[in-house]
């Protein structure tokens, strides 16, 4: 049944219609957390290659996970506050980690809510902005010294992009199908209680006619 009709509440959670009162803390918690923890892990490992991380990208990590506490209600507004955020923390030369994660879920989110115009157009601004970060502007930001980075790079990049929009575009599509089943459930329960009530309403008065005859 979860499979065919979605688990509880998603399609209501998903479109952003939801009564006001459920708020996905544990997953952001849970986002922001993983994505502090793992850039702390990934500036040990790139210290000396990339700018060691200060107060000023350790907001820029909070930001990009906090906002999406409200990635159902706000999708698009939150897709792009995680792109700029990651875009500021790239483009200060902070060290490469699962900062990108943030930009995943909120893209996840947009796609998923119907907004999938603004959607490819933010994914398409972090690629585009990272291609020119470290393909242009690395001169003249940090860290010194700084290469440009391997086209390879780019590729992986653009296929990330790619396949998080495509996995996001089949959970869209089968959040629509879930919706429909669920109304045609819904349809046809509310038929049976009609042709039951129907039923009941013949057998009395076929009762009642006997009766009185």
């Amino acid at each position: 049944r979860w499979w065919r009709y979605g688990p509880p509440g998603w399609s209501r959670r998903a479109a952003g219609r939801g009564d006001g009162t459920r708020w996905p803390w544990p997953s952001t918690v849970l986002f922001t957390a993983f994505v502090l923890i793992g850039s702390g892990f990934a500036d040990h490992a790139q210290a000396g290659e990339r700018v060691a991380l200060d107060p000023l990208g350790r907001v820029l990590l909070f930001l990009s996970g906090a906002v999406l506490l409200w990635r159902w209600r706000h999708p698009v507004a939150v897709l792009w506050g995680t792109v700029a955020a990651v875009l500021l923390y790239l483009g200060a030369g902070y060290p490469y980690g699962p900062v990108l994660l943030s930009v995943a879920v909120a893209g996840f989110a947009a796609v998923v809510s119907g907004r999938r115009y603004a959607a490819w157009a933010a994914m398409g601004t972090l690629w585009a902005g990272h291609l020119l970060t470290v393909h242009v502007l690395y001169r003249w930001l940090p860290p010194s010294g700084d290469d440009a980075a391997p086209w390879t790079e780019e590729i992986v990049v653009a296929t990330w992009v790619v396949a998080l929009l495509a996995v996001s575009e089949l959970a869209r599509v089968r959040r629509e199908q879930w919706a429909r089943e669920r109304a045609e459930r819904a349809r046809a329960e509310r038929r049976r209680a009609d042709e039951e009530r129907l039923r009941i309403a013949r057998e009395l008065h076929d009762v009642l006619a006997h009766s009185i005859s």
